[in-house]
Order: C-alpha cells, then structure tokens, then sequence
C-alpha cells in the first residue's frame, strides 16, 4: 500500500470521531485533506467546521462544508489534523504546510484532538523532521541567533509568508528529548508567535496509517 492510501485509510478511520451535529476542526496538508475529502460525504450531519488554514477553509467550502469563525464558536469537540512528526506519547511536530500557529489555537480549543498519519511519520524521539518556528519579520534575526544557541540550524523558509503574514524559521539539527520543555523555551523567545512543538498540548489519539490496517494509538495517562 503506497503512502497516499495510507493517508486516505486514516482520513476515513478518523470520521467516527466527529459527533453527529457538530462543528468540527480541521487541520491542514495532505493527511488533512483525505479527512476533508471523506468528510464532504457526510457534510449532511455536521453543522460545520472551523478551518486552520486558508487553504483548509476552501477545501471545506468546495465540499460544501459550511466554514466558521472560531471566535463564534462555544464547543469544539474535536481537531482532526496531521503531523510531520509524532512519537508513541503523542509530541508532535508540525508546522510543515506553516499552518503551525493556527493549528496550535485550533487544537487548544478541541476538547479531543485526533492525529492521523501514515506510519513513516512515528518516531522515538522528535528532531528529525525540521522544527518550524513562526516568527514576527522584525525579529527573524534575533530569533535565529537565540534558536541557533538552543544547539539548531535556523533557515528561512525562502519564499514563504504564513496566513498571519510571518515567516517560517525551520530549525535543523534538534534531537528534542523534552518537547514540552523545549516548546515552552522557544515560546519565550520574543519575536516567536509559536513553535511547531505540540507537546504541552499533544494528541489525544493517534491514526496511523500501516501496511496491516490502522493502529490506534492513545495518549498514555
């Protein structure tokens, strides 16, 4: 089974998960959208979604998938989203598609966030897969010095401005043995919006996409 039908596979594990008549939140990439695509067919039962990306909010509406604002929503029972990395406790790296900051709120308002991915995507340790930091123009190069110093490569994403109208700084060369505790160092830099660590807020449960099936993984108590 290639990588796309893994993807597709935990697209459609993780439609069980969205509650009949709820609003919905939905993540961003390539994982995220067979989710949007298998949610399109049951568009009838939800009352909406609330997008983390632009790109995610047309994706929705092409489906006919009525799109929210999130400040006008009181309960979200649930994000369903990607990960460029994710280890067995459910840490995660993202940020890849530079949807990172409004991921990060997304998820914080779910009541369950749900990550789907393909099983290249499991890992022991986070580092591997470039770190992504967005951070205010003004401050790129403060920032690249002060991540330079935690012991990373810095690179600006040549070309990139994210929704927000920052830029990406991805940081190469990190082996993260404390993801909440680094996300929380890089988070105090000023000039960072934030980091694409998801380890004081991880998943609640993980879809992996295997040659065998789907694995259900569940974050440890």
């Amino acid at each position: 089974m290639d990588q796309n039908a893994l993807k597709a596979a935990v697209g459609r594990a993780a439609i069980p998960y969205v509650p009949e008549g709820a609003i919905v939140g939905v993540g961003t990439g390539s994982t995220a959208n067979h989710f949007i695509d298998a949610l399109g067919a049951m568009r009838g039962h939800i009352r909406g979604a609330v997008a983390s990306s632009e790109a995610t909010a047309a994706r929705l509406a092409a489906h006919g998938i009525p799109v929210l604002d999130l400040n006008d929503v009181s309960d979200l029972p649930v994000y369903v989203d990607g990960a460029d990395e994710v280890t067995p406790g459910l840490a995660m790296i993202k940020g890849g598609g530079g949807a990172l900051t409004r991921e990060k709120i997304v998820g914080a308002v779910a009541r369950q966030f749900v990550c789907i991915a393909d099983g290249s995507k499991l890992v022991d340790t986070l580092g591997r897969f470039p770190l992504p930091v967005e951070v205010i123009p003004m401050a790129r190069a403060h920032v690249a010095r002060q991540l330079a110093a935690l012991g990373g490569t810095p690179v600006l994403r040549e070309g990139f401005v994210t929704d927000n109208g920052n830029l990406i700084l991805d940081v190469r060369g990190l082996t993260i043995t404390d993801p909440a505790g680094t996300e929380s160092r890089i988070n105090q830099i000023p000039g960072v919006v934030t980091v694409g660590l998801f380890a004081l807020r991880p998943a609640d449960v993980l879809l992996l996409g295997t040659p065998d099936g789907v694995r259900t993984l569940t974050r440890p108590a």
